[in-house]
């Protein structure tokens, strides 16, 4: 009997329900390429084309603001923006160089710093814990969801009052203020993220035997992790809101009242400081995020835009 072979030769196609090779297929005809998905970490560009990327966007996500400043300062220098209403970047630099050096700045900026700390760690904390017990166990999604979702509607500012009330004018209504917002997103998005990941790998690593607990570090805690750092990035963003709400109202101390200060005494340029301050506040948490991204989520392949 003649032997066939398990792999066809080029040009043929093997069928199972015969012994005998199907007939030759014409071999002049192109191929069809194949789509293959690549890692965006292992493709490969040319220097030319990274060239011509760095050169259209020189400082990449920063170009814009840098941009921003420059048509800024200009239009202060022709009077266009009168110093009342926007001074000129130059300007809110010379304020706050002024301002270190009175040991005004420094101070507030240590009190604003530890505040975010101490209320971002707690709202983390409380988040990320929540929002675990919540995703893995229904018990703890009727637990916790029905309150965060009333807490997702309430406004950081229509809040403060109440915190007033209850604990006063002191540190602890702040930091609660600040956990406040930054507990509720990352429940959410730590909520939605386990509980969005895909169920043909959960039932896939029931069938090799594997355990609860390896089920939770190598397929839930993995596949969650592109929501939990979305939930980050909003705590953070939400936790720098809630540092400026409660160190505007009854603060005696701070960024806040840095700026409270200034629009009492109609010192505009103080006020600029403290916004910019707020402004970098944010854009380094964003770097930060990206930072964890990059860290986290080597092994998973990403849209790389052109």
């Amino acid at each position: 009997m003649t032997e066939i072979s398990p792999h066809p030769a080029v040009g043929e196609a093997y069928s199972p329900a015969t012994d005998a090779p199907a007939p030759a297929t014409d071999t002049s005809a192109p191929a069809q390429a194949r789509e293959v998905f690549v890692a965006a970490g292992s493709r490969r560009t040319s220097a030319f084309t990274r060239w011509r990327r760095r050169l259209r966007w020189p400082l990449g996500i920063y170009t814009t603001p840098v941009v921003i400043l420059i048509v800024w300062e200009i239009l202060a220098e022709l009077g266009v923006l009168g110093p009342t209403y926007a001074p000129a970047p130059t300007a809110i630099a010379r304020t706050a160089a002024q301002l270190w050096r009175q040991g005004v700045l420094g101070p507030d900026l240590a009190i604003s710093l530890r505040r975010a700390a101490i209320g971002l760690a707690l709202g983390l904390g409380i988040g990320i814990v929540t929002g675990v017990i919540g995703g893995l166990l229904s018990s703890g999604e009727n637990l916790f969801n029905g309150i965060v979702q009333i807490f997702n509607t309430i406004p950081i500012l229509a809040i403060l009052p109440v915190m007033i009330v209850w604990f006063g004018i002191n540190e602890l209504p702040k930091v609660l203020i600040i956990a406040f917002g930054a507990f509720v997103p990352m429940y959410l998005n730590l909520f939605a993220a386990i509980r969005g990941v895909d169920q043909r790998l959960v039932e896939m690593t029931h069938t090799t035997g594997a355990g609860r607990w390896r089920l939770v570090t190598r397929v839930i805690f993995p596949g969650a992790m592109p929501g939990f750092l979305v939930g980050l990035r909003f705590s953070l963003a939400y936790s720098i809101l809630g540092l400026v709400a409660a160190e505007t109202v009854n603060a005696n101390s701070g960024i806040g009242f840095l700026i409270t200060n200034g629009q009492t005494y109609l010192q505009t340029t103080q006020v600029f400081v403290g916004l910019v301050i707020y402004a970098i506040l944010g854009l380094l948490a964003d770097q930060f995020v990206r930072l964890l991204q990059r860290v986290l989520l080597q092994w998973r392949p990403s849209y790389e835009a052109s």
